[in-house]
């Protein structure tokens, strides 16, 4: 019989009393999608660390690849010699640097006297493990000016390029969380195409309509222990995986709908211009209503949570009880004066200074507002932080914990409390919940309709259905060249028809010679 691709046993990790893994297992069969999964602080992250060699494990745990044991802790070299490659969430892509050169970093294809690069070589090699992969991707150009898919093919190249065609495991953390939709398809495609050779495939996600669409199989840890084992992904629904995972079923987020149309309007947004053929926009919000925002990804809706936080400038005003603001001539600071609030998309880059602890990044957006000029004051930011861990669930020991220490879920919730402290008019939310857990996303949903219901205005702006429909009032479908189509549904698939729709019937927009 021929030997698992991967084989772990007896896989434990613990840290002082606590144990974050126990006696876990996992089994992946020569040329199958094999996903894991689970919520944050199940034990995965560690699992996955332990096979990259970034933990040692505890003993007693055995590892091979194709039935050949691999020594603990993990040496990389040794695991890349024996097969594995991986691709990280973050992909490590150099941006300014070319296909071939990105593919080669690491391991460039060098003259063997002088130990210089030889570029023609090593964009021959390049050439050669894209066309293995059936990537139809020019060496030469840019990553930088690749589109999402081609960057995330780019790194799954690198990956493969040392692996025997056919042999090897390539595991991929969480490397589609931050792929829109539209380009989902293509690296999934990709996938498919490195598993039918052979090579085996771990694909951790948070996605469960990623793992019921993509693999074959799906382990699921719980509570540091495996909850499922192997188990095949064709026998299995949404509210199945979720059961694992959580030990419980999860409801969909539900809410009354009624929003009164006599309601007072909290936010007003005239003739803003978005970039790309776009038509002027005119959006009404009133108390206690979540307006959805959604299109095509690259299309410029996406521009809209900046425009109205003032960090980037676009014809058109924003009008608040608190005031009015010219958005080609405004300011962070002026938008929030008039009581906006955005909870950005990459809360890393740009919502939250992750080496300082959850109590001064959620004292961040008030210190002037609660404290004062000559003593900001301790007790307002401890009230403040006992207040939101509690309200939100974050899973922290106490608000001196370092973000960057948190889960992901975790540094969401603590974004999304650091921007409603500050008590908004209007609150924006743009893919509020991009990776994180299936019970971290109810929980941030559920906030954001409780949000709602004291009264605020909400615009979520999101690519993703189900979290639309489950907690919008109404939603605009934008497109270049045409009028926002708004849908009022509880159907994900009514959002997509819109979103497609427009795309195929609009014009394509006349662009300068």
């Amino acid at each position: 019989m021929t030997s698992p691709r991967l084989e772990a046993r007896h896989a434990s990790k613990t840290y002082g009393a606590a144990t974050v893994l126990d006696d876990a297992h996992l089994v992946v069969e020569p040329g199958e999608i094999h996903a894991l999964v689970g919520q944050n602080g199940s034990g995965k992250s560690t699992l996955v660390k332990i096979l990259t060699g970034y933990h040692a494990p505890d003993r007693g745990m055995e590892l091979a690849v194709d039935g050949k044991p691999l020594s603990l802790p993990v040496q990389w070299r040794a695991a890349q010699a024996a097969g594995l490659a991986v691709v990280h969430q973050d992909m490590g892509l150099i941006g300014h640097l070319t296909v071939s050169e990105n593919i080669g970093v690491g391991n460039f294809v060098c003259n063997r006297w002088t130990g210089r690069i030889n570029w023609k070589r090593q964009a021959q090699a390049a050439r050669e493990t894209l066309e293995r992969l059936q990537l139809d991707i020019d060496p030469l150009a840019l990553v930088d000016t690749l589109p999402a898919s081609h960057r995330a093919a780019v790194a799954i190249a690198r990956a493969l390029r040392g692996v025997v065609p056919g042999e090897g495991l390539l595991l991929l953390d969480e490397a589609t969380r931050s792929l829109p939709r539209s380009e989902l398809a293509h690296v999934h495609d990709l996938m498919k195409r490195v598993a039918a050779s052979g090579t085996s495939i771990l694909m951790v996600s948070h996605s469960l309509e990623e793992v019921l669409g993509v693999s074959d199989k799906v382990t699921v840890l719980r509570d540091g222990k495996v909850a499922g084992a192997g188990v095949p992904t064709t026998s299995l629904t949404e509210a199945d995986l979720a059961r694992l995972m959580l030990g419980k079923t999860v409801n969909a987020v539900s809410r009354d709908r009624e929003c009164e149309t006599k309601a007072k309007v909290v936010a007003q947004i005239n003739q803003l211009q978005l970039m790309g053929g776009h038509e002027p926009l005119d959006i009404v919000i009133r108390e206690g209503e979540i307006v959805g925002i959604t299109g095509l990804p690259g299309t410029g809706f996406e521009q809209l949570p900046y425009f109205l936080g003032g960090s980037r400038r676009c014809s058109g005003t924003l009008v608040t009880d608190a005031g009015r603001v010219d958005l080609r001539r405004t300011s962070v600071e002026q938008c929030m004066g008039i009581g906006v609030a955005v909870v950005p998309e990459r809360r890393i880059d740009e919502g939250l200074a992750v080496d300082l602890s959850i109590r001064d990044n959620l004292a961040l957006p008030s210190i002037n507002r609660l404290g004062k000029p000559w003593f900001v004051a301790k007790g307002w930011q401890d009230s403040l932080t006992e207040d939101s861990i509690k309200r939100f669930d974050i899973k922290a020991r106490g608000g001196e914990d370092l973000v960057r220490e948190l889960s992901g879920g975790n540094q969401q919730k603590v974004l999304f409390a650091k921007w409603l402290s500050t008590e908004p008019s209007l609150l924006i939310l743009h893919e509020p919940t991009q990776a994180v857990d299936v019970g971290a996303r109810a929980d941030l949903l559920g906030a954001i309709c409780t949000t709602a219901a004291t009264g605020r205005g909400v615009l979520l702006i999101s690519t993703e259905p189900t979290d639309l429909v489950e907690t919008c009032d109404r939603i605009l479908v934008i497109h270049p060249g045409r009028k926002p189509v708004e849908l009022r549904t509880d159907n994900p698939d009514d959002v997509l028809d819109a979103v497609y729709s427009v795309a195929e019937s609009a014009p394509i927009p006349a662009t300068a010679s």
